[in-house]
């Protein structure tokens, strides 16, 4: 795999992350060479018969599927990192299944359930795949997300081996995953982020559309949520505590966040995955480098891919680097995806 190369002034983490969530987000057409896919869009059910609001799009003669989400807030509509990954892939003779997880989207339109953090979406995964598989789209299926969406395909990865027989999806219908800089420990990540000044800032600004989000379904679902409990969710641990774990069983937020958490589920994930990491990410708590670095290294199925530089889901690569890994654009973590999931036979 080729070295992530960033651009000199994006060789900070932060910077990096600014620059992705600030710039780069009015810019990213510019550099995308691929057009966007004639996308359909569909109703499917995820578990607990939840609906799940997404689309697709499928090439002649695809070689397989990727399904995918995104991170903690927004949806379809505005997640341009993720409308890439359709345009590359679909580019690349794949069929392409994107959804609004749960409380998100129009996922929150059509139902008030709310988030699981993956307890439940990484369910939801594997129910897609095999709707998609009614639909027309070929397998092997491939799960992928970012940021918290990675989080929930680490956990559809894990989902895939037991309930996939359930569903009427053969044994290797799915073919594994990959992931770009996955929530992996939320506990100590939101903890970290809190100490720091500019994680506080970044906290924040995730909380503000935590709320709207809350607000949305409240919109869309008048009796489903207590304005007073919107209200006092002015956090991300404060939603957590008022809307999430009530309706989940769970007595505390730290309870909620231990069961959610994807890294212990890494020494035991059965489908081949591809882990994108960057040490610099500054949403999350940097010792998890070397316990990531520990949860793969006994388990032969992942790939796991640390880069000193990369920042939060940005990833993007230098001219030099672009020359160097001979790629047409500069989204060195989609490329790598791509790369990996094209590159054959998995451990």
């Amino acid at each position: 795999m080729p070295p992530f190369l960033p651009p000199w002034f994006l060789s900070n983490g932060v910077l990096m992350t600014v620059y992705v969530a600030r710039i780069a987000n009015h810019l990213w057409q510019r550099y995308t060479l691929d057009p966007e896919p004639i996308y359909q869009s569909h109703r499917f059910t995820g578990a607990g018969d939840v609906p799940l609001f997404g689309i697709t799009a499928t090439p002649n003669q695809p070689k397989g599927t990727i399904i995918g989400t995104y991170g903690i807030t927004g949806d379809l509509e505005d997640q341009w990192f993720l409308r890439i990954l359709g345009r590359k892939a679909f580019a690349h003779q794949y069929a392409v299944l994107l959804f609004d997880w749960r409380a998100h989207g129009k996922t929150a339109e059509l139902s008030p359930t709310l988030t699981s953090d993956g307890i439940y979406e990484g369910d939801d995964f594997v129910h897609l795949a095999a709707q998609a598989k009614a639909l027309g789209c070929p397998p092997p299926f491939w799960f992928t997300g970012f940021s918290l969406g990675g989080q929930l395909a680490l956990w559809g990865i894990k989902a895939a081996s037991a309930l996939a027989p359930s569903l009427g999806l053969a044994a290797d219908d799915i073919g594994g995953g990959a992931v770009i800089c996955p929530s992996l420990d939320s506990a100590r990540s939101l903890q970290y982020l809190m100490a720091h000044p500019v994680g506080r800032y970044l906290e924040r600004a995730i909380a503000n559309q935590l709320q709207i989000l809350a607000q949305k379904i409240q919109t869309y679902h008048p009796q489903a949520l207590d304005p007073e409990a919107i209200r006092r969710a002015d956090s991300i641990w404060g939603f957590d505590q008022e809307l999430v774990i009530p309706r989940l069983g769970f007595e505390t937020v730290e309870d909620y966040y231990a069961a959610s958490s994807p890294l212990p589920l890494l020494p035991h994930l059965q489908k081949p995955t591809l882990i994108l990491y960057a040490a610099d990410d500054p949403l999350f708590d940097p010792t998890l480098v070397k316990d990531l670095e520990t949860a793969c290294s006994g388990n032969p199925v992942i790939d796991l891919r640390l880069t000193q530089h990369g920042g939060h889901v940005g990833y993007i690569s230098s001219r030099r680097g672009q020359q160097l890994a001979q790629d047409p654009d500069p989204w060195w973590a989609w490329n790598r995806v791509l790369e990996w999931i094209e590159s054959g036979p998995k451990p």
